[in-house]
């Protein structure tokens, strides 16, 4: 092997270690990127002694290390997501005119990283660093509706979990469900006055490497429709296309792609 095919596939183990839910055996790696066993097993052991991979003899299996997390870590603190995201909704406000943000989910709950604001800025409650419960805002079902089923409910196991705003938004699992089936079909979330009333927002999920929703982009403007579910906003498409592509854009720079079932 020559230097960077073996620099490839060094990199493909550790990406095949990161997508399993706990240690793998060394024979479902070879299998899993179609590599021989010798040549798995040389990697693993390169790999063990840089510390990006642990060995558990007991188990016969392989897990990342402590220089995979150490790496991780770095990332974070260099906040590559908020500086790559930030010209793009720069960008985004000044086209549409309206408050663009960042989000990710924490738990079964929303936090927004980033937010840039018009010349004019209308009066918007969401800061950067508030939590808000995930299944009201249109940021927060724009990447719920890319997870597992199983995982919804995990979020949301119970009428507890379902914390309210105002008097609309989703009150039961069922109810989010439906929701989500149905931005899931369109492409796009959308809310009206589910945070804060006489607001609303639309979104467009961030994907990673894996195709896994990692954050959404949204935009939030002055609106109210007196129905729930939103029906009259006519402006809803033409701001989700600049959404879309914005959050098209930020998966592209992060190196990730779309969902499978994300509309293209």
């Amino acid at each position: 092997m020559t230097d960077v095919p073996a620099l490839r596939r060094g990199l493909a183990v550790l990406s095949a270690l990161a997508k399993h839910a706990g240690p793998a055996s060394a024979e479902a790696i070879a299998r899993e990127l179609d590599l021989p066993r010798s040549t798995t097993y040389h990697l693993l052991a390169e790999l063990e002694a840089a510390g990006f991979v642990a060995h558990l003899p007991a188990e016969r299996r392989y897990g990342l290390g402590i220089a995979a997390f150490e790496l991780g870590s770095a990332y974070l603190r260099h906040d590559p997501l908020e500086r790559l995201a930030d010209p793009l909704l720069r960008k985004l406000v000044d086209a549409i005119g309206h408050t663009a943000q960042l989000g990710v989910l924490y738990g079964n709950e929303l936090v927004y990283l980033v937010k840039e604001r018009p010349a004019r800025p209308e009066t918007v409650v969401t800061e950067v660093g508030v939590r808000i419960p995930a299944h009201l805002p249109a940021s927060g079902r724009a990447m719920l509706m890319h997870l597992p089923a199983a995982q919804v409910r995990a979020l949301f196991p119970n009428a507890a979990a379902f914390v309210r705003r105002t008097d609309r938004g989703p009150r039961s699992l069922a109810d989010l469900r439906r929701l989500l089936a149905t931005e899931r079909r369109r492409g796009w979330a959308v809310e009206d006055g589910f945070v804060t009333p006489g607001f609303a927002s639309v979104a467009y999920p961030v994907f990673d490497h894996g195709g896994r929703p990692m954050a959404a982009i949204s935009v939030t403007l002055r609106h109210h429709c007196p129905q729930e579910p939103v029906v009259c906003g006519q402006e809803w498409p033409e701001l989700a296309r600049h959404v879309q592509r914005a959050a098209g854009e930020l998966t592209t720079r992060i190196g990730g792609r779309p969902s499978a079932d994300a509309p293209r």
